[in-house]
C-alpha cells in the first residue's frame, strides 16, 4: 500500500459508492445501509484514512485540537496540559479541553460533537480506551493520540507513556540500598497497566536483592490523598509494619504523610516515603518528598507533536513513545 494518504474519492471508488456516502459514514449519519457502512468503514481502517485539515463553512481551517482527560482537578493533569498547550500554541492552533469525570468512556455524543465543531484531532488522557471506542474514532477518520498515564492502548494506537517498570524498580532499589527490608508499595487500581508495571519493578528489585516479597505489603487503591491515607493506616496495623513505603503518586503520598503523622511515626526517622510523579508541590512537602519523576510536561509535548504529524498525513516511525523516569532523592528517605 502506498505511503500517500488516500483521498475520500479513492475510498468511494473502491467501495463503489458516491463520495457523499463516504462522507456520511465519516460524520456518523445513520442513513447509510448497514452493509455499505461496513464496507466503507473497513476500507477506511485498511487504508489508514485520516480526514484532511478540517474546514469551517467559510472554507477556512478550524485549527482546533481537542484534549480530553479523566479529570482536570489535579497537579498531574495541569503538568500534562502545560506540555500540550506549549506545542499547540507554537503551531498557531487552539485547544479545547474537556473532562469525562472518570467515566472511563468516550460517548458517541462526545465524538459527534467533536466532529461537528470540526476538530483536527484529539489527545486522549483516559483510564482506558475500549476496542469499540478506538474503532469508532478510526472509522470516523479522526487522528488521535493516547497518553497512558493510567492505561495501555493497543500497539497499533499512537501512544505516549513513561518507563513505569524502571520507576518502580529505582524507588525500591533506593530503599533497599538504605537498609530497609520491610518495604511496602501502594499502587493505583490493580487492573491498570501503569500500576502493574510499577509493582513489577518493585518486585524485581526485591528479587534482585534476594528479598522475599510479602503480599501484605502490596496494596491497590486510587491515586488520591484519601487513598494513600487509608492504605497507610491499614499497613500500620500489621504486626510487622513497613519501615518504608513507595506511593503510587505524589498526591497519594500526601495521604501517606498524614497517616504516618496520625500514627505517631516520623518521616524519615521511622518510616521512609517515596512518591511518583515529581509534581511541583513535592519539593515543598515537610520533609521534601523523594519521588520518581514522571516527565508529564514532556509527555504532553510528545503527544501534541505526534498528533500534529498525524494531522499532516505523516507516517510515524513508531506508534509508541516511552519517556524515561528518574529518581529524585530528597529528605523523605533515610538509612534504616
Amino acid at each position: 500500500m502506498s505511503t500517500r494518504r488516500p483521498t475520500l474519492t479513492e475510498i468511494a471508488r473502491e467501495a463503489n459508492v458516491a463520495v457523499s456516502t463516504v462522507s456520511k459514514v465519516l460524520n456518523g449519519h445513520t442513513d447509510v445501509a448497514p452493509a455499505t457502512r461496513r464496507t466503507i468503514e473497513k476500507l477506511i481502517v485498511e487504508h489508514g484514512y485520516r480526514r484532511p485539515r478540517a474546514a469551517r463553512r467559510t472554507g477556512r481551517r478550524t485549527d482546533l485540537i481537542d484534549l480530553v482527560m479523566d479529570r482536570l482537578d489535579s497537579a498531574w493533569s495541569l503538568s500534562l496540559l502545560s506540555g500540550v498547550e506549549e506545542v499547540i500554541e507554537e503551531a498557531g492552533l487552539s485547544l479545547v479541553v474537556s473532562s469525562v469525570h472518570n467515566r472511563q468512556s468516550l460517548t458517541r455524543r462526545w465524538v459527534d460533537s467533536l466532529l461537528a465543531r470540526g476538530s483536527e484531532g484529539a489527545i486522549l488522557v483516559l483510564s482506558g480506551l475500549t476496542e469499540a471506542q478506538r474503532a469508532d474514532l478510526e472509522r470516523r477518520g479522526l487522528p488521535f493520540v493516547v497518553v497512558d498515564g493510567a492505561g495501555q492502548p493497543p500497539p497499533e494506537v499512537p501512544s505516549i507513556g513513561a518507563t513505569n517498570f524502571a520507576g518502580g524498580y529505582a524507588a525500591t532499589e533506593h530503599l533497599i540500598g538504605l537498609g530497609h527490608r520491610r518495604i511496602a508499595v501502594i499502587g493505583g487500581p490493580e487492573p491498570l497497566p501503569s500500576t502493574r508495571a510499577r509493582i513489577a519493578g518493585y518486585r524485581a528489585a526485591l528479587e534482585t536483592a534476594g528479598m522475599p516479597a510479602d503480599r501484605q505489603l502490596v496494596r491497590y487503591t486510587g491515586f488520591q490523598h484519601e487513598d494513600g491515607l487509608r492504605a497507610t493506616a491499614a499497613l500500620l496495623e500489621l504486626a510487622d509494619p513497613p519501615t518504608a513505603i513507595v506511593a503510587g503518586s505524589d498526591q497519594q503520598a500526601t495521604g501517606v504523610y498524614e497517616a504516618l503523622r496520625r500514627g505517631g511515626r516520623s518521616i524519615p526517622a521511622q518510616v521512609s516515603v517515596v512518591g511518583f510523579d515529581d509534581l511541583a508541590f513535592a519539593r515543598w512537602m515537610a520533609p521534601p518528598l523523594t519521588t520518581v519523576r514522571q516527565p508529564l510536561h514532556e509527555m504532553g509535548v510528545a503527544a501534541a507533536r505526534t498528533l500534529l504529524r498525524l494531522i499532516n498525513g505523516e507516517r510515524l516511525e513508531s506508534t509508541r513513545i516511552e519517556l524515561a523516569t528518574e529518581l529524585v532523592v530528597r529528605e523523605s528517605t533515610a538509612a534504616r
